[in-house]
């Protein structure tokens, strides 16, 4: 058993969903969270807008899957980042699960 944890920006909360439906990840949970950047290192340039913390409107998701599901639903979300023409993608972590009940 493993722990998938998912975090991406608001937008993506649908393509996540489906990506989950296609490693036939049937149950999990998510919650809307706010994500924060630290740009006091960008240059002034890149920072437009010159605020230290951005905000960002972000999901969690996390589901306890079988070891078999982990590759697949990995293959899918590298396809969907490798695709993607914007800097934000979809971060994916896996955690081994030592007891479950």
């Amino acid at each position: 058993m493993k722990l998938v944890i998912i975090t991406a920006i608001k937008e993506f909360e649908k393509d996540i969903k489906l990506h989950l439906k296609k490693a036939e990840v049937k149950t999990f949970s998510f919650r809307e969270v706010t994500g924060y950047r630290d740009s006091t290192e960008d240059a002034v340039e890149s920072n437009w807008f010159s605020s230290e913390m951005n905000q960002t409107e972000s999901i969690l998701f996390y589901a306890f899957v079988k070891n078999e599901t982990v590759d697949a639903l990995f293959n899918e979300i590298n396809d969907f980042n490798k695709k993607q023409k914007t800097l934000s993608h979809i971060h994916i972590a896996v955690m081994n699960i030592e007891k479950s009940n």
